[in-house]
């Protein structure tokens, strides 16, 4: 890229914001798009990611105000580089060990190649004295790999994702290789407080670096929602009539739950599911008047440890149905498929209960959305308080997913809170989320990585 092929902001992230549908480009759905986009398109700025083709070398295109730049992947080089040590090496070392992580020098080969092709393609992309921001644990090699070629630009780091303790970390064969491609950014920005902590710890031990001087650097800025597009869902005419459908279709039950999460081991939706078996059994449910639609979007298909959760949830789902559904009628409606916005919205709207039972999560957006749609409606939010969303939503009925007896007793104390009550504390964490949505979260980050004073860069000899 040369001339007016470059830009003053370049977003780097594993994908583009948009997707091919029948040979057209659309807009991605997701929290990231929905945050960084705008910011993008105001400054007429590029966005550097895959394009979720495989052996295309597709050129640079212009979409939405933004001008899009491809980075090519061979199928080998995705399930290398992303089935296998984004999300079987470091996806695992990230959220507690829930599964073991697999380290593959293979693997970890394909992920410095392509984090350097990312690289490169943000290189060529910034203009002189550019503003770069590198998004989550794809691509942390690339802070680094980019300072080496551009001492002239602000590179800002966010994990969108948990940051593991040290001790953790310290399994990583290729922990210094890591740390260090983080520290080429002049910010580096986690989700809360815990996180940042832990990766200052990281890179204290692990590489011996001065306690003073990360404690400027890396720092937590938790991630919000799109608050406008959510209320403007919840007050579309089409969106209620759906929710009303939704809830016809599901029985009509006299207490509706829902889980809506990503097929993945750490958002504990078996755990949610052994527990509404247990309260029908303990008679704290009525299986005739209680239903559970548990939404589960499709994630790494192509990892082994997703494929046998799926099997496992959908057993458990079968064996629940097979024990308590009567004739007509399932206690679980189980789906295993991708929702729209507006689709995600109507189900916040028909349900009364939303079960968010992570084992770890960055934040959980999707207990913000419920949340923001449900202001004056009421409804009660059951949440892990190992989400990070719950250092906010405190008005939440906080729960450890861990603890069977704990939740059981939060979900059936979910189902007994009055209308005030439910409204109250909905009401408040609506406005929570309102007071610090996702343009003010962009906003926060971009002004502490474009303020030289607020965090010095390293020089090349610090790495």
């Amino acid at each position: 890229m040369m001339g007016t092929d470059r830009h003053a902001f370049v977003v780097v992230a594993n994908r583009l914001p948009v997707d091919r549908i029948d040979g057209a480009w659309e807009a991605s759905p997701g929290g990231l798009v929905s945050a960084v986009a705008p910011v993008v398109r105001e400054q007429a700025g590029a966005w550097v990611g895959w394009a979720n083709t495989h052996d295309d070398s597709l050129e640079p295109f212009d979409f939405d105000g933004m001008s899009l730049v491809p980075v090519s992947l061979s199928h080998d080089e995705h399930q290398q580089y992303y089935e296998g040590f984004c999300n079987a090496t470091l996806w695992p070392l990230h959220h507690d060990l829930i599964v073991a992580p697999q380290y593959h020098r293979s693997w970890w080969r394909a992920y410095r190649e392509v984090n350097a092709r990312f690289a490169q393609a943000a290189v060529e992309a910034a203009e002189t004295g550019a503003t770069v921001w590198v998004h989550d644990y794809h691509l942390q090699l690339v802070p680094a790999m980019i300072r080496a070629q551009r001492p002239d630009i602000r590179i800002g780091y966010f994990c969108h994702i948990p940051f593991p303790p040290v001790e953790q970390m310290a399994q990583l064969p290729w922990r210094d290789e890591i740390l260090r491609g983080l520290l080429g950014a002049d910010v580096i920005g986690l989700q809360r407080e815990a996180d940042a902590a832990k990766a200052r710890q990281a890179m204290q031990k692990v590489l011996g670096m001065d306690p003073e001087e990360l404690r400027g650097r890396v720092g937590s800025y938790p991630i919000s929602i799109d608050v406008d597009e959510i209320r403007a869902a919840a007050e579309s005419p089409a969106v209620q009539e759906m929710a009303r459908c939704f809830r016809r279709d599901l029985g009509d039950p006299a207490t509706l739950m829902i889980g809506v999460d990503r097929l993945d081991y750490s958002k504990g939706i078996l755990h949610r599911l052994w527990s509404f078996e247990e309260l029908i059994d303990d008679g704290r449910l009525d299986a005739r008047g209680t239903c559970l639609a548990q939404i589960a979007v499709p994630s790494r298909e192509g990892v082994r440890a997703y494929q046998d959760l799926r099997d496992e949830v959908e057993h458990t789902v079968g064996r629940i149905n097979g024990r308590f559904s009567t004739l007509g009628r399932d206690v679980i409606h189980y789906s295993h498929h991708s929702y729209s916005t507006e689709e995600a919205v109507a189900l916040y709207l028909a349900a009364d209960v939303l079960l968010v039972t992570s084992l770890r999560d960055g934040m959980n957006l999707v207990a913000k959305e419920f949340a923001t749609a449900r202001r004056g409606r009421g409804g009660a939010l059951v949440l892990s308080e190992f989400a990070g969303a719950a250092e906010e939503l405190d008005q939440a009925i906080v729960v450890n997913p861990h603890d069977r007896a704990a939740l059981k007793a939060a979900i059936h104390h979910a189902t007994m809170l009055s209308e005030d009550e439910a409204r109250r504390r909905m009401d408040a964490m609506a406005d929570t989320v309102a007071a610090f949505d996702v343009r003010r979260w962009a906003q926060a980050f971009l002004h502490d990585l474009r303020d030289p004073a607020s965090a010095a860069a390293l020089s090349p000899s610090d790495w």
